[in-house]
C-alpha cells in the first residue's frame, strides 16, 4: 500500500468543496480546449473528470518533480480523455493550464490528441485501447518485485473492456496478487456506436470477480463515495481491485449528457458559450483562440530514456567440436546475466520455457521467473511496464508470437521507449517440422517499421552469447532472432571460433567471414553455415566469393557496403526470410540512396513452406547450398 495516498478514512468537507470547484473549472477547460482545437473527445472527459480530480489530488505526485521515485503511478488506458487529464494536471500545477487550452492538438505543442509523456505528469503514452491495464500490471509487478510501496492506478473506459488483452491481464494480475494495482472504469455505458451492451455486452462485475479481483461499485460523480472506494482499495491485501464508477457521458452540460455523439465531437462556438454559461465558468474562448494562432512550434523529438546500468558477465565460448543451438546459448547467457545482476533481472515466459531455454534461469531464480501463460498480447505490454521500473527485462517466445502476433504491442512499447530484450526463438524456415503456421519469416520487415527497435541475428552460439550480453547492457528495445535447429560453430580460416571470447560485437557491424572476388553474398542467422558450405565448394573450383554476415539487418554498415560494391560486380542476399520484406529489400533501398549500381539477386522465402527438417524445407524453398551455388556461378 502506498503510505502517501488517501491517509484518512473520511475526507473533509473542505476537500469535497475544493474537488467540486476544481472539477467544475476543469469541465470548462475540457470544453474550451476541444472547441478551440475543433476536435477531441469531450464526452468521456466530462464523465471521468470527477474521479480524476480526486485521484490526482490524493495520490503521491510531485508537480515540481513529476518523475520523483516516490510518486504513485497513474496509467490512463483510454488515452483519448486527454482533455480531462491535461485540465486536471494543469490545474494541479504541473504546467500553466492555459497552455493546454490554447495548444491542445496543435502541431508542435506537447498537448497531443491522446495523452503524451511530453506533458509533465503523464506517465505513459496511450491511445490503442486495451493495452493500458497490461502496462499498469507490468509496472505494479516491477515495483512489487523490488519491494517498493508505490501504488499503481489505471483509468479505463467501459468500451475497451471488450478487448481480449484485458481479460489476459485480469488473470495475470490476479495470479500474482498485485494488491498495489487499483483500476477505475469510467462506466458511462456509451461508446462510439451507442450503448455498450448493444455493441458488445461485457458483464464487468462478474468477469472481474471471476478473474479473482475485488470489485467495488460507486457513483462516479459522488466525491465522498469515490474517496471511500480508493481508501478501501489501498488497504486490502488480497489482490487487485476494480472500481466500477457509474458515470454520465457529458456530465455537467444538460444538452450533452447521455449522448454518444459527444464521444469524439467538439462543441461548436455557440454551443460552447451556452455550455460555459451553464457551468458558471469564465468564457475564455476568444482569448485562447487568439493565443493559439500565435503559438510557436516546439522543436520535434523526444529525450532518450536512460535506464539502469547492468553488468554483461563473462563470455561463454563454444568449441568448434560442439554443436548446439543458439537458443540454448541464449539460455546459458541468461543464467550468467542473472548471476551478475542479482535481484535486478526478470524473465517472462509464455508456456514455452523448455523450448526457449529459460528453464535454467527459472530453477535458479524462481521468484524472478514470470510465467504468464499463453497470453502473448498482454505479456508484451507487461514486459514494457516492468522494464520501465528499472529492471533488466527479458521476454522469450517463438518468433511468430513475439513479432507477428504482437506487433501493435511492440509499437506502443517503442513509442514509450521501453527497455525490453526479446529473445525470439524458432525464427525462419529453420523451425522446420512445425510447419508454415510457425515459420516466422516477417520479423525483419515488421521491426523495420518500428523506429526504435534493434534487431540482432546471431549466426552461431558464440555470437548469440555476445549479442545477449550486448543487449543487456545497452538501453532500448532489442529483438534477438534465433532459429530452432542445432548449428555449427562458425570458424575462421584457421579453424578457430570466429565469434569467440575475443570477438567484440557492436550494433551495425558487418563481419567478413571469407574473402573472394566478383560476387558478395550477404547472409545472416541460420543460413550462414549453409553459405559457408557453398563458399568451400566454390573455392575449390577457383570461384571464391566474399561472404559477409549481417548481424544487424536493420542498421547495416553503409561504409562496408560501399567498399563491397567497389570490390564486387554483383550482390546476392541469401536469407531465411520473406523475400519481399527482408534484408534484400532493405539493401536495395540503401543501394539506391548511396548510388550503388550493381546487380542484386535476392534469395529468400517466396511462399508458405511445408513441414520437414530444416535441410528439407530449405531445399524445397530453393534455399539449399546448391541453390546459392547456382546463383553465384551465374554471376561469375
Amino acid at each position: 500500500m502506498s503510505l502517501r495516498a488517501f491517509k484518512t478514512e473520511e475526507c473533509r468537507e473542505s476537500d469535497l468543496k475544493r474537488w467540486e470547484e476544481m472539477s467544475r473549472q476543469c469541465r470548462g477547460d475540457i470544453l474550451t480546449m476541444t472547441t478551440v482545437a475543433g476536435s477531441g473527445h469531450p464526452g468521456g472527459s466530462l464523465s471521468s473528470i470527477d474521479f480524476l480530480t480526486l485521484l490526482y489530488d490524493q495520490m503521491a505526485r510531485f508537480p515540481d518533480d513529476p518523475k520523483n521515485e516516490n510518486r504513485d503511478y497513474l496509467i490512463v488506458s483510454n488515452g483519448h480523455i486527454s482533455p480531462a487529464v491535461y485540465a486536471v494536471l494543469g490545474r494541479s500545477g504541473f504546467f500553466p493550464y492555459e497552455e493546454a487550452l490554447a495548444g491542445f492538438r496543435k502541431a508542435g505543442t506537447p498537448y497531443e490528441g491522446h495523452v503524451d509523456t511530453k506533458v509533465p505528469g503523464v506517465e505513459w503514452i496511450t491511445g490503442n485501447l486495451g493495452q493500458g491495464l497490461s502496462t499498469a500490471a507490468g509496472i505494479a509487478m516491477g515495483l512489487k518485485f523490488q519491494k517498493k510501496d508505490n501504488h499503481v492506478f489505471c483509468v479505463m473506459g467501459d468500451g475497451e473492456q471488450q478487448k481480449g488483452q484485458i481479460a489476459e491481464t485480469r488473470r495475470f494480475a490476479s495470479k500474482f496478487r498485485l494488491d498495489n494495482l487499483t483500476v477505475i472504469i469510467d462506466y458511462n455505458r456509451l461508446q462510439i456506436s451507442g450503448d455498450v451492451d448493444e455493441v458488445m455486452k461485457v458483464d464487468l462485475v462478474r468477469e472481474y470477480e471471476a478473474s479473482g479481483w475485488e470489485v467495488l461499485e460507486i457513483d462516479g460523480h459522488d466525491f465522498q463515495k469515490i474517496y471511500r472506494a480508493f481508501y478501501q482499495a489501498l488497504r486490502q491485501k488480497r489482490g487487485p481491485v476494480m472500481i466500477l464508477a457509474r458515470t454520465v457521458m457529458g456530465k455537467g452540460v444538460s444538452f450533452m449528457e447521455n449522448d454518444e455523439k459527444w464521444h469524439g465531437q467538439a462543441l461548436g462556438e455557440e454551443q460552447l458559450h451556452k455550455a460555459l454559461q451553464e457551468l458558471g465558468v469564465k468564457d475564455r474562448f476568444e482569448e485562447m483562440r487568439k493565443r493559439r494562432a500565435d503559438l510557436p512550434p516546439e522543436p520535434a523529438g523526444k529525450a532518450k530514456k536512460v535506464y539502469g546500468t547492468f553488468q554483461p558477465g563473462k563470455r561463454i565460448e563454444y568449441d568448434p567440436l560442439q554443436k548446439t543451438d543458439n537458443r540454448s546459448a541464449f539460455g546459458k547467457a541468461l543464467e550468467s546475466l542473472g548471476e551478475v545482476n542479482s535481484d535486478r533481472t526478470v524473465v517472462l515466459d509464455c508456456d514455452l520455457a523448455g523450448s526457449v531455454k529459460t528453464g535454467g534461469f527459472a530453477q535458479k531464480w524462481p521468484d524472478a521467473f514470470i510465467q504468464a501463460g499463453i497470453q502473448e498480447h498482454s505479456t508484451a505490454s507487461i514486459a514494457g511496464g516492468i522494464s520501465a521500473t528499472g529492471l533488466l527485462t527479458f521476454w522469450a517466445d517463438f518468433g511468430v508470437f513475439a513479432a507477428d502476433e504482437v506487433y501493435n504491442q511492440l509499437r506502443l512499447n517503442d513509442i514509450n521507449q521501453t527497455n525490453i530484450k526479446i529473445a525470439a526463438t524458432h525464427c525462419g524456415l529453420n523451425v522446420g517440422e512445425d510447419g508454415k503456421t510457425h515459420h516466422a519469416v516477417n520479423y525483419v520487415g515488421l521491426l523495420r517499421c518500428l523506429y526504435g527497435f534493434s534487431l540482432l541475428t546471431p549466426a552461431d552460439p558464440n555470437q548469440t552469447d555476445a549479442m545477449v550480453r550486448y543487449a543487456a547492457v545497452h538501453d532500448g528495445n532489442f529483438f534477438l532472432a534465433m532459429g530452432r535447429a542445432k548449428t555449427p560453430v562458425i570458424t575462421d580460416e584457421k579453424g578457430k571460433p570466429r565469434f569467440g571470447k575475443d570477438y567484440s560485437f557492436t550494433y551495425g557491424q558487418m563481419d567478413i567471414i571469407r574473402k573472394g572476388e566478383k560476387v558478395t553474398v550477404f547472409t545472416y542467422g541460420a543460413l550462414l553455415p549453409y553459405a559457408l558450405e557453398t563458399w568451400e565448394r566454390l573455392n575449390k573450383k577457383g570461384r571464391p566469393f566474399t561472404l559477409i554476415n549481417v548481424s544487424s539487418p536493420l542498421n547495416p554498415d553503409r561504409e562496408a557496403i560501399r567498399k563491397s560494391a567497389e570490390n564486387s560486380d554483383s550482390f546476392i542476399v541469401y536469407e531465411d526470410h520473406n523475400v519481399h520484406s527482408g534484408f534484400g529489400s532493405l539493401l536495395a533501398d540503401l543501394m539506391a540512396e548511396e548510388g550503388i549500381s550493381c546487380p542484386l539477386v535476392k534469395l529468400g522465402v517466396t511462399e508458405y513452406a511445408r513441414s520437414g527438417t530444416a535441410d528439407e524445407v530449405y531445399r524445397l524453398a530453393g534455399l539449399a547450398p546448391e541453390d546459392l551455388e547456382k546463383a553465384v556461378e551465374k554471376l561469375f
